[in-house]
């Protein structure tokens, strides 16, 4: 195993995405990525914490448990499924829903943990299973304490799951970002490509629109409308589950334009509840508990 499964790469284009247009080349990246290249990262689990010293109990859990409280890690690029590589999709800066899910229910379910910390740094990622997600964190409320600690940015679909913490639990760093609520569609195209090289495809297919979005053809002016519609209906579900989340107007979520906020500004939008470093914000979180 030495490189990123180019199946789930590949999941990242010619599909919905709730991700930061900036953070496109990360995806293009995960095409060439090599174990060996990779390096883990972690906030607030550290050491300091002591996150680095487990006894047998802890080690039977999928996540970290520090003073109680359980640390879940979303970082990179989020994908609907991680499958065979549940363990080592951090090596690869991405985190898949399913392995977020299994972490947070084990979590509400643990006699031993008080209270749940999403530590994020993310981009965003596949729309497929985040409103999902985030829908079982946002109904968890009152269960457990759950709160949200940037490490640096939650993004478009991080930032869903992000805002399904506990209304008063959202922290960001004041170099970190929070926002671009909306919703990406990347096609990539070899049909340029094959044409420059002779190649000329045929799609042979049953149905007026099956194939429209191989990526051996270019998007017709039909597809383009009807790729939009469901860029558009996922981009509503979106605004609703922000407003729902953070108590805004959906008209305020929407008015934003997928726009992002630095710092102080994502608290002055409503999209965070305080400016503070990991640290700070643990510390909170453990005085609040």
């Amino acid at each position: 195993m030495s490189a990123f499964p180019r199946h789930l790469a590949a999941r990242l284009f010619n599909s919905t995405l709730a991700l930061l247009p900036a953070a496109a080349p990360l995806t293009l990246q995960l095409l060439e990525r090599t174990l060996g290249n990779a390096a883990p990262g972690g906030l607030v689990a550290s050491e300091e914490w002591g996150g680095g010293r487990k006894d047998r109990a802890d080690r039977d859990r999928p996540y970290d448990v520090v003073a109680g409280v359980a640390i879940i890690p979303i970082k990179g690029v989020l994908i609907q499924r991680v499958g065979s590589f549940w363990y080592y999709s951090d090596l690869f800066g991405v985190s898949g829903y399913d392995r977020i899910r299994l972490q947070f229910m084990q979590a509400l379910a643990d006699d031993e943990v008080d209270a749940i910390a999403l530590d994020i740094d993310s981009p965003g990622g596949e729309v497929a299973g985040c409103f999902d997600l985030t829908d079982t964190i946002y109904r968890a409320r009152g269960i457990k304490p759950i709160a949200a600690i940037l490490g640096e940015n939650a993004f478009s679909a991080a930032y869903a799951l992000a805002s399904a913490a506990d209304p008063d639990r959202f922290w960001v760093p004041r170099t970190g970002g929070t926002g671009s609520v909306g919703v990406i569609y990347q096609h990539l195209s070899i049909a340029g490509w094959m044409k420059n090289n002779g190649i000329q495809p045929s799609l042979i297919t049953r149905g007026a629109f099956k194939g429209e979005t191989s990526d051996v053809i270019e998007l017709s002016k039909g597809a383009i409308e009807r790729i939009q519609a469901d860029v558009d209906d996922c981009a509503e579900i979106f605004f609703t589950t922000v407003a729902r989340n953070r108590g805004m107007s959906k008209r305020d979520v929407a008015a934003t334009e997928a726009g992002t906020f630095l710092g102080s500004r994502g608290v002055d939008a409503g999209f965070a509840n305080a400016v503070a470093s990991p640290d700070q914000a643990f510390r909170a979180l453990l005085k609040q508990l």
